[in-house]
């Protein structure tokens, strides 16, 4: 069994803080895995017993043997780290044909990098009636989490996106409450006022659900569950391909396992939006 999928049979077991150590290594398989342990400690902000602590749950009997698996894992071709670190290459050929089939290497590596057990727990989360969800991202990605509450807003109530104004971020801090849901976009050159943000939240005992790259943004310490998607594409700009699809298909799954309310919420939605259209004729 390669390291990835002991990793993933393990997801359950797992502690908030070894959940944060899967994303740092799933995030950037298996090079992250290579690295001292010290190194990974700070990367994904989690202390080397904890990683020790970590292993020997997965089945390995230390640090050292992961990182002998997952050499011979590079050795034996299972992925090759030119597929793994496509940084600056040309695009050759058709311009179009070409990116496209990068931001597709993109989501699949978004699948394997996201565990199907992580994936599930914020599926609850986000489909859970009891909890509000609060969303809001970076200067440009502040689009995924737009993309995340106009959806959830036909599956349920309770969504909000914050405006991008942090001068208005209070109020909606003070609407927060225990338990509630605080789903944080925040790729690199990372907000710092993202971060403190995260930091109020987490004070007041809302999870945070952070959507970052593998580089981890600093608002990784205090995130309930952190999901690492891939973004460089070798070309001058970030893509989020994998990012846009990771937030579909989360938004997708909590429409189809609430379909009946989801359903019904649709139908008043419209209903509403006909009689307003019909009323300014």
């Amino acid at each position: 069994m390669h390291i990835r999928d002991q990793i993933e049979s393990s997801s359950a077991m797992l502690t908030q803080s070894e959940r944060k150590l899967a994303t740092a290594l799933l995030s950037d398989y298996p090079y992250a895995g290579l690295i001292s342990i010290q190194e990974l400690a700070e990367r994904a902000e989690v202390s080397p017993p904890s990683i020790s602590r970590f292993v020997t749950k997965i089945g390995l009997s230390g640090y050292a043997e992961m990182q002998r698996r997952l050499l011979a894992e590079l050795r034996a071709g299972d992925r090759s780290p030119v597929d793994l670190h496509a940084n600056a290459r040309q695009i050759e050929g058709g311009y179009l044909a070409g990116f496209l089939g990068r931001a597709a290497e993109q989501i699949q590596t978004a699948g394997e990098a996201v565990t199907e057990g992580q994936f599930n727990r914020i599926l609850d989360l986000l489909a859970d009636p009891k909890r509000n969800v609060f969303a809001v991202g970076g200067r440009i990605s502040d689009t995924i989490a737009q993309h995340l509450t106009f959806h959830l807003r036909l599956s349920r109530e309770g969504a909000f996106h914050l405006p991008r104004d942090p001068e208005t971020w209070p109020e909606y801090l003070l609407r927060m409450k225990a338990g509630d849901i605080f789903f944080l976009v925040d790729f690199r050159r990372y907000q710092r006022n993202l971060c403190q943000l995260a930091e109020q939240a987490s004070k007041q005992k809302v999870q945070v659900i952070l959507m970052t790259d593998k580089g981890l943004s600093p608002a990784t310490r205090y995130a309930a569950e952190v999901l690492a998607v891939p973004i460089d594409t070798g070309t001058i700009w970030d893509s989020y391909s994998a990012a846009l699809a990771v937030t579909e298909a989360l938004v997708t799954r909590v429409a189809e396992q609430t379909w009946d309310k989801t359903r019904t919420r649709i139908e008043a939605w419209d209903a509403v939006r006909a009689t307003t259209w019909e009323n300014e004729g």
